[in-house]
């Protein structure tokens, strides 16, 4: 198997949760070596939201953004660990962390103290809010980047209430700039041996996901109604209706006469306000209510092999269960089976990431709570004494 394209590159991570151990995930897919720092008999607060308190503990967030990494045992609160810390970042490529904004500064280890002994660092730092402004020192969680970049006002119901999207989007989001940020500063790094710091928010995150939705507000002076089959913004065949058994995704539709024809529905090509490029003036609303009524006579799996026998662009609506047996998503890595020691075997998530001449490789596993500390501080010069101090010391 080739190296991955961030063979060689050294990072650190001092990650909670999603944001920043998700961003060290991806780097440690495509090669990277990544330490992962975490506090004595602590660790990472995902190692301790369990599947289930009363019956099953096993950590879905550990396992789900920490695999294929080392982790070290280290209190950042103490002077000593403070020392061992700035020894590894000093032959180290990356810091990513996601701690609430000053705190590593409190401890000497912001930017500035680590570009003091590697000017060529580069430091990624995670928040709710941003670092600047009146909710720089809020702390924050997923949920709340997803309610202050007003993405919930947007999945609502008719009646008003709100709620969550069901995943850590916000986080997962986050994550993605954050690699994007440390990949930009690495290659900056090639042309000007300096590293730099990099920022990322789940807020900022949010808003640049919707940046077609917000300038649409921007420029009209309103937004849309909460809720809907589809977007707003597109005046289309493009939605989720039922069908008998679930529902099903139309992801436009140009050529409408053979569509029409396909749903046995033929007359609906003989109206003009059906069949233009846009659907204007009520025709959308008007048409959906037809297409709730067709599709739902039929289940997915008929409609499914209808669309596909027709080159119609649709998508089932899937469930968890479906997507860890779908032969594509296996197919292309999204998903991968780990024989775990514990477990057996299981199905857990592989890469988005596909590099013809250095591919990407997913890690199996998530390591223990300080499974390498001795290995890594042994790596980075220091000896048995010194370490059985430092663990004497209850510094690692």
């Amino acid at each position: 198997m080739p190296d991955g394209a961030l063979a060689g590159t050294r990072v650190l991570e001092v990650g909670l949760l999603v944001q920043a151990p998700q961003a060290g995930q991806v780097l440690a897919d495509l090669g990277a070596d990544v330490v992962k720092v975490e506090m004595p008999g602590v660790g990472d607060q995902s190692r301790w939201i369990p599947l289930s308190a009363w019956d099953d503990m096993r950590p879905p967030y550990l396992v789900g953004c920490n695999r294929g990494k080392r982790s070290i045992t280290l209190d950042l609160h103490r002077p000593q660990g403070r020392d061992v810390f700035l020894a590894l970042a000093e032959r180290s490529d990356v810091v990513i962390s996601n701690l609430v904004p000053g705190t590593l500064d409190s401890w000497g280890l912001g930017y500035e103290d680590l570009a003091a002994v590697n000017p060529g660092i580069v430091y990624a730092a995670g928040s709710a809010y941003g670092f600047v402004g009146p909710d720089a020192a809020i702390k924050g969680a997923d949920i709340g980047g997803q309610a202050a970049g007003g993405i919930l006002t947007m999945i609502g119901d008719d009646d008003g209430s709100i709620r969550p999207v069901g995943v850590t989007f916000a986080d997962h989001i986050a994550s993605q700039n954050m690699v994007a940020g440390v990949l930009a500063a690495l290659l900056a790094r090639h042309r000007t041996g300096r590293g730099q710091k990099v920022e990322v928010s789940l807020y900022g995150g949010q808003l640049f996901a919707q940046a077609s939705e917000l300038t649409a507000h921007a420029l009209a002076g309103q937004g849309p109604p909460p809720g809907g089959q589809g977007h707003h913004l597109v005046p289309a065949i493009y939605g989720i209706f039922p069908t008998a058994d679930g529902h099903i995704a139309l992801v436009g539709v140009p050529d409408k006469a053979p569509f029409f024809a396909l749903l046995g529905r033929p007359e609906l090509a003989e109206e003009e306000r059906f069949t233009g490029l846009f659907l204007v003036d009520g025709a959308k609303e008007e048409l959906f209510e037809i297409l709730d009524e067709v599709l739902v006579t039929r289940t997915t799996a008929e409609w499914d092999a209808l669309f596909r026998a027709n080159d119609v662009r649709f998508a089932p609506v899937r469930t968890y269960a479906d997507v860890l047996a779908d032969e594509g998503a296996h197919a292309n890595g999204y998903l991968q089976v780990v024989d775990h020691p514990e477990w057996g075997e299981v199905v857990l998530p592989g890469t988005p990431l596909a590099l013809s001449d250095t591919p990407a490789v997913p890690g199996q596993l998530a390591p223990e709570l300080g499974q390498h500390t001795e290995e890594v501080l042994l790596e980075a010069g220091y000896q048995w004494e010194e370490i059985g101090a430092l663990r004497d010391q209850a510094v690692i």
